[in-house]
């Protein structure tokens, strides 16, 4: 019994300074991790911020581009007529759309979610103007009737519903 208590008397104090001086590593290790940690997501930031707001900058230029008024005096051809002016202004915003698809891994769910509301709003207003005009009269007649009818909405154009959404989610990241 005697023998036991001898180990005990050594065996205690080896256990407690073995467990603090663990417990000391320990803390200094998740400290460090968590440093390094730190410094990493630092030097992220500092790469990831231009590219978000290059995509930004490339989104808002998209929204630019897709404004009625604008799409149809940058699309609009001499001799076409309204059924192939129709197509073409489809093929263009669809086309500038998938050249910035890859935008959306910068920006939030939100702002890609008014981009693509705002792709799909401005398609249907191209398909409902074609509708009113008839297909084999000038580009120009089918450019009014989407002038004339994106002016007379009772809301804003959803592209300028995403600009502003961008625009004050930049402002709130910088």
């Amino acid at each position: 019994m005697e023998y036991l208590f001898e180990i005990l008397k050594v065996t205690l104090p080896a256990v407690a300074v073995f467990a603090a001086a663990y417990l000391i590593v320990k803390s200094f290790l998740e400290n460090d991790q968590k440093r390094r940690d730190g410094e990493v997501k630092k030097l992220n930031q500092a790469s990831i911020i231009p590219l978000r707001l290059q995509a930004y900058e490339r989104i808002i230029i998209f929204l630019e581009r897709v404004n009625p008024s604008s799409l149809v005096v940058r699309v609009n051809k001499n001799g076409m007529n309204a059924q192939q002016f129709h197509l073409e202004l489809i093929k263009t915003i669809k086309g500038e759309y998938e050249h910035n698809l890859s935008q959306q891994m910068y920006m939030s769910a939100g702002a890609w979610e008014l981009v693509k509301t705002t792709k799909e709003e401005i398609i249907k207003l191209i398909n409902i103007s074609s509708t009113k005009v008839p297909q084999e009269n000038s580009s120009n007649d089918l450019a009014m009737m989407i002038i004339n009818i994106a002016s007379n909405l009772d809301k804003k154009l959803p592209n300028d519903i995403a600009l502003t959404y961008i625009k004050k989610e930049i402002s709130h990241l910088f």
